[in-house]
């Protein structure tokens, strides 16, 4: 336990009242916070809000960070930092309660728009167009993630960032996003979840990279109910990463520990380390210890459960706010007096903020109310239900704290009653019904990708074109051709990954880049694919064009947890206030053996939704794929085909220019009797099993649908099944995988099910990985004769007389 506080007062050039004028804002900012806590944790517990977690115990060492936090600076932390953002000046109490009661609207709770659980901090990088703000002349702070240090990842490229801005001398003009890489990128964790591998993974790579990330380590020595003895060695995380301390010979981390109720020391602290880590991109680990937590982990239970009477005893003994009132007193900074005075204006303050938030909330809902209210009575003046409709207004009227969830069940409620009576009041509550669907789509489910103008679904085609005398080479030679273009053509795009760099990654996609366009941009990276991806979040949060590579599909597992709770929910749960327009770069599909066959597609379309998924047959279509995004301002996956590299393909005349459009599948072969729907590796092998079927006199339509996010936008798969009235959906991945998705997209989707003349047929691998070897591939995915007598038996079943049994 920690002894009495007997840090100096914070050393500054200011007069006496001005530095007294500093020290009373910070000590009125933190009673601020600590009553946005308790009031905070008193609404969920009254019922006015879900789900309550707060930042009270952390408030001082937050104030101090923030004074050395600047514009252009990013924060990447966790739902313990409202003191930190308040301070900053990039979110306010009223904001804070506005989250709490999930307020839909953006001006009001801008963060995420009531899309994110309290506590959970963001600004907007974006203007209303989706166009970029000046990153430079405002306070950053990327959108929070709750899962336990999965803000580390992003953390890392928001960092590299500034390294790639100030290493690259093509980027000296982009001043909108960097200065020099003097921009700092701040982050923040609970001691707990240092144990989480993703933690130690970013600490490392750091490290490695040497950039300007300093991470704050905020210490209340539990994980919820679980203490340190059981979360980390030694019980102490500084202790254990001092392998990682810089020293004159070695690059590594300056570490700082600090009391989190000692003021002075922690203003000096930050001060110092902050100071180094801008100017020589050293990365900082800021240990803050002793830190407590007044009302336990969240509003879900109370730690007097699992603390001592003593551990509670000193808790209150070392809250920072009463040592923070303490030292202000010993060094006769302000009397008892005025410090009451602050503690009773922060209470009154903060409640008025809550008042504000909760009638900003309600004042739409109410006006709803009325509206349908008004219309209730104007049907029941003209139904022979009045008497339901008027119980349903009433159950509606006497609701206490009615949500919209009230409001549309009784709206619907109504118009069920009144099903078949034909009348103009029951007209307007149908437009009323119709307006507020698409209002609530809005609020709700808008953003999950880009709406603006950028979009990549509004990047126009341009085709491929050829030279008369094109000539022929492997597919690697095509692709590397078209990145050479991209980077000769916008500084702004650099990629990095496991070999990616000096052999030009291991299929030679790469080969040569790095000699031509430099290290900074042509990067190997350590083993460590939750934070390549990670990396390149960072990275296009700041104005990049990263391709961040994972060097397998199979790989992808690593980093699927930031991909899907980051990555792909950022454009939404920002509703349209952040972006990372990251290009993941992977291969899979057709090779040998368990762990780099490479198909888990189900998996991945349904875990990314908000990255859009594309699936190249060959290297050109790969070529154009990264060409469109490119072009765009969403963040996408593409997939090479692993055997298609040293295949021959013609290489185009229009590299770096022409473009795959997205969600539009390609017909690979007209017919007439069978529609086979299909991407990727496997096209070259249903195409092979097309040209056996028609010596059977069997005409299939092979379907390359090219991307499964987005999905065939314009439903030209149904038309095909109108005309054949029979499919085959047909993929390397598990039965129930991504057939199942395209199955349900085409027949419930598009409506397909209207044209069929016998069932919908699925062909698969095996429910298990395949095995090694070229027969452990063929008996274990679909292979051309699997698709020969999948087709046959559905023409046998349609025409047995034409297509008897084989086998």
């Amino acid at each position: 336990m920690a002894k009495e506080n007997k840090s100096k007062p914070v050393t500054k050039e200011l007069s006496f009242e001005d530095f007294k004028r500093e020290i009373l804002s910070d000590y009125r900012l933190v009673n601020e916070s600590r009553q946005a806590s308790l009031l905070g944790r008193k609404e969920v517990l009254t019922g006015k809000a879900k789900f309550g977690i707060f930042g009270d115990g952390k408030e001082v060492a937050q104030v101090a960070m923030a004074k050395v936090f600047k514009e252009g600076d990013f924060r990447s932390g966790y739902y313990r930092d409202q003191t930190f953002m308040f301070a900053i000046g990039q979110y306010s109490i009223t904001e804070f309660f506005a989250q709490l009661y999930a307020n839909p609207s953006v001006e009001l709770e801008p963060a995420s728009a009531g899309r994110s659980m309290n506590g959970h901090f963001g600004t907007r990088s974006l203007n209303a167009d989706g166009s970029w703000k000046k990153l430079t002349g405002i306070k950053n702070s990327s959108a929070d993630v709750s899962p336990t240090a999965a803000q580390m990842p992003r953390l890392l490229g928001l960092a590299y960032a500034s390294k790639v801005y100030r290493n690259n001398p093509e980027l000296k003009g982009f001043t909108d996003f960097s200065i020099n890489g003097n921009e700092v990128a701040f982050g923040t964790i609970g001691d707990a979840s240092t144990s989480e591998g993703i933690f130690f993974e970013t600490i490392n790579a750091a490290g490695v990279l040497q950039v300007p990330m300093a991470i704050s380590v905020w210490d209340d020595g539990y994980g919820i109910s679980v203490s340190n003895k059981y979360q980390t060695t030694k019980q102490n995380i500084s202790e254990v990463l001092k392998g990682f301390e810089k020293t004159d010979e070695k690059d590594g981390y300056l570490i700082y520990t600090a009391k989190g109720w000692d003021y002075g020391a922690l203003c000096e602290m930050y001060e110092k380390g902050i100071a180094l880590c801008r100017e020589k991109h050293v990365p900082v680990l800021f240990h803050v210890q002793e830190m407590t937590q007044p009302q336990g982990h969240s509003t879900s239970g109370s730690h007097e459960r699992y603390k001592s009477k003593e551990r509670l005893k000193w808790e209150d003994d070392f809250d920072c706010i009463k040592k923070m009132r303490e030292w202000i007193l010993q060094n006769t900074i302000a009397t008892s007096e005025e410090l009451d005075g602050i503690e009773s204006d922060a209470k009154k303050y903060v409640n008025e903020c809550k008042k504000k938030a909760w009638n900003d909330f309600n004042a739409p809902i109410k006006t709803e109310i009325a509206e349908v209210c008004a219309l209730f009575d104007e049907i029941a003046k003209q139904s022979i239900n009045a008497a339901f409709i008027n119980k349903a207004k009433s159950e509606l009227t006497t609701c206490i704290d009615p949500s919209r969830r009230e409001i549309l069940t009784a709206v619907k409620k109504i118009l069920r009653l009144c099903i078949n009576e034909n009348c103009d009041a029951r007209n307007k509550l149908l437009a009323w019904n119709t307006k507020s669907k698409d209002e609530n789509l809005d609020r709700y489910n808008s953003n999950l990708y880009s709406q603006s103008k950028w979009s990549a679904l509004k990047v126009n085609e341009v085709k491929v074109s050829y030279k008369d005398d094109a000539p022929l080479m492997d597919g690697r030679e095509v692709l590397q051709a078209n990145f050479d273009v991209l980077f000769k053509n916008n500084p702004l795009v650099l990629t990095f990954g496991e070999d990616t760099g000096k052999i030009g990654d291991v299929n030679q996609g790469m080969a040569g880049m790095q000699d031509k366009y430099g290290e900074i941009r042509v990067t190997d990276t350590g083993i460590r694919e939750a934070t390549i991806a990670g990396q390149g979040i960072g990275l296009a949060m700041r104005g990049l064009r990263p391709i961040a590579e994972i060097q397998y599909l199979d790989y992808m597992l690593y980093a699927l947890q930031i991909l899907s709770d980051d990555l792909a929910t950022l454009h939404y749960r920002t509703k349209g206030g952040q972006k990372a327009p990251v290009i993941i770069r992977t291969r899979g599909h057709r090779l040998e053996g368990i762990w780099h066959s490479g198909s888990p597609m189900g998996m991945i379309i349904n875990a990314l939704r908000g990255i859009y998924i594309l699936v190249p047959r060959n290297m050109t279509q790969a070529a154009g794929f990264y060409n469109t995004l490119l072009a765009s301002d969403d963040a996408g996956m593409i997939v090479e085909p692993l055997n298609g590299y040293r295949l021959k393909e013609k290489l185009p005349s229009n590299l770096g220019e022409f473009k795959v459009p997205i969600g539009i599948p390609e017909i690979l072969h007209e017919g007439s009797d069978v529609t086979i729907v299909t991407y990727g590796s496997i096209c070259r092998i249903a195409m092979d099993a097309v040209k056996q079927l028609q010596q059977f006199d069997i005409s299939c339509e092979l379907i390359d649908v090219q991307t499964l996010l987005p999905f065939d936008t314009y439903h030209s798969i149904a038309k095909s099944i109108k005309k054949t009235n029979k499919v085959l959906f047909l993929d390397e991945d598990v039965p129930g995988g991504a057939t199942a998705y395209m199955l349900q997209q085409v027949l419930d989707g598009q409506h397909a099910y209207n044209y069929l003349d016998s069932k919908p047929v699925t062909l698969t691998s095996h429910p298990h990985r395949p095995a090694y070897g070229s027969d452990g591939d063929y008996f274990s995915k679909p292979n051309a004769e699997d698709i020969f007598d999948a087709v046959y038996k559905m023409m046998h079943e349609y025409n047995p007389g034409k297509y008897p049994e084989i086998y």
